[in-house]
């Protein structure tokens, strides 16, 4: 059987605690390009970690762990690495993004693993990176004495499927929490977590954080299989990436004890002054802007903006208009995470927006065939924008646009950067939870927040040792 041909099923194998797990016994479809492949055969209680077994990453020092990580992390040379080189060819049937984006995904995918960037999560979650190692302990303003220690804890992550190489950032981060950590892979990519796993067991097979990681997959919702693991006894924390659907079948299983960490669905919008369309050149890098933060992983990712909103009145329309159309042409762009043509939008949005532009209440750029289409209205469109898809908003001033910002708005893109200090304490108080400069999206600090926290704080289960006289 070869795994090159989208008509043949695609083996996927689990990696469990340290051993890679072969069998092609349960046959799966993947949700996007409807793809089959198949898995071993489920065993729970190899999944599970008993309650009286501690965590094998407990008394490693988080230098070695990291030190450990970026080894791996020198290893995941697509030129050089058969099991990145297998997922590529496999992910071509199951993942909506092209190969040519995979790719550069994976060539990148060492610097997820870079000790610098390592540290900083560690540095800014932890306001002493020590709770991590030992116990701290802290005498109160009465004399109360206190250790505290940021202790393992056992966490199922429900990976997302629309970046093939953000399993690394959550493998990291399990690592450095010392955690027990089970991964739920996605169907539209049931092999790179794995992939990364192996490489791992290459640098040592019977390294603590080997042996910290499993690697599965299941069909969501299935009730034989979460109704078992999704258990107090079992597991602390769910740490929950995917779609509203998914996010709401873990809330289901919620109590005393197993606790969810969500990065739920969101989405992202653009804010535009109007000093930004004053003449040609203004406008032209405006729109380069505005496309390059559309265009991430072809719309599929949170951080890619949706819903543009534009400073406009009776004087600016025109240049609005103009750059509209030259946003139309950056979109058919090849970049390093998109690719110039994306899947087609679905037919029923497409006849839609042909309804509502005969009508006059849109006014298009484009055709939705996956090379862009930019739409010109009062106000946003009904439905979920995607597909390379960008709806302008023309709004009289930034402060109107505030108000659609809301706790789904993950990331607001503003240009000029300098309205941004005006407005940035108003998006938070909105719901926002990120501003950056408009093609900024896909550009991050080091070490920065996720969705409004610090996800290693949360990963850990906090305890503590009190001595009260």
């Amino acid at each position: 059987m070869t795994d090159t041909h989208s008509n043949q099923i695609l083996a996927a194998p689990h990696f469990v605690r340290g051993q890679l797990v072969e069998g092609n016994d349960v046959q799966h479809r993947s949700r996007d390009l409807g793809a089959d492949f198949a898995t071993p055969v489920l065993s729970l209680d190899q999944l599970v970690t008993p309650r009286s077994e501690m965590p094998p990453l407990l008394d490693v020092p988080l230098s070695e762990i990291i030190d450990f990580l970026v080894e791996t992390g020198e290893r995941l040379d697509l030129s050089t690495n058969v099991h990145l080189q297998e997922c590529l060819e496999r992910l071509s049937a199951t993942n909506p993004l092209p190969r040519r984006v995979v790719e550069n995904l994976y060539r990148n995918a060492r610097h997820f693993l870079n000790k610098e960037l390592l540290m900083s999560q560690v540095e800014v979650n932890f306001s002493n990176p020590e709770y991590l190692d030992r116990w701290i302990t802290k005498t109160d303003m009465l004399g109360n004495v206190s250790s505290v220690r940021a202790f393992p804890s056992r966490m199922i992550h429900m990976l997302a499927g629309n970046s093939p190489a953000g399993c690394i950032s959550s493998i990291a981060q399990g690592a450095l929490v010392k955690a027990i950590n089970l991964f739920k892979m996605p169907s539209s990519d049931p092999f790179t977590c794995v992939a990364i796993l192996r490489t791992m067991a290459e640098v040592d097979p019977n390294h603590p954080v080997v042996k910290s990681m499993s690697a599965v997959y299941w069909r969501g919702g299935d009730e034989s299989i979460e109704k078992t693991l999704y258990r107090p006894q079992y597991f602390d924390k769910i740490v929950a990436w995917g779609g509203g659907d998914a996010i709401k079948n873990v809330i289901s299983y919620l109590g005393p004890g197993l606790q969810m960490v969500s990065f739920d669905p969101k989405s992202s919008i653009s804010m535009i002054g109007a000093e930004a369309f004053t003449d040609d050149d203004s406008i032209a890098e405006t729109a380069e802007r505005t496309a390059a933060d559309v265009s991430v992983y072809n719309q599929e990712a949170c951080l890619a903006s949706r819903f543009v909103f534009v400073e406009a009145n009776q004087d600016n329309k025109a240049q609005i208009k103009k750059y509209c159309a030259k946003l139309l042409e950056r979109l058919n762009v090849d970049r390093e995470v998109s690719s110039a043509v994306a899947q087609p939008l679905p037919n029923d949005t497409r006849d839609e927006i042909e309804v509502l532009e005969a009508m006059g209440d849109y006014e298009v750029w484009g055709k939705g065939d996956g090379r862009g289409m930019v739409i010109l209205t009062d106000k946003p469109v009904d439905f979920h924008p995607s597909n390379k898809t960008a709806n302008i908003v023309m709004v009289p001033s930034l402060d109107e646009a505030i108000r659609y910002v809301n706790v789904a708005t993950q990331t607001i893109g503003i240009w000029p950067p300098e309205r941004k200090t005006d407005i940035r304490d108003r998006i938070a108080s909105g719901g926002g939870q990120r501003v950056c400069q408009l093609g900024g999206a896909n550009k991050h600090a080091m070490g920065g927040p996720h969705d409004a926290m610090y996800p290693l704080q949360r990963f850990v289960h906090w305890m503590a040792d009190e001595d009260i006289a």
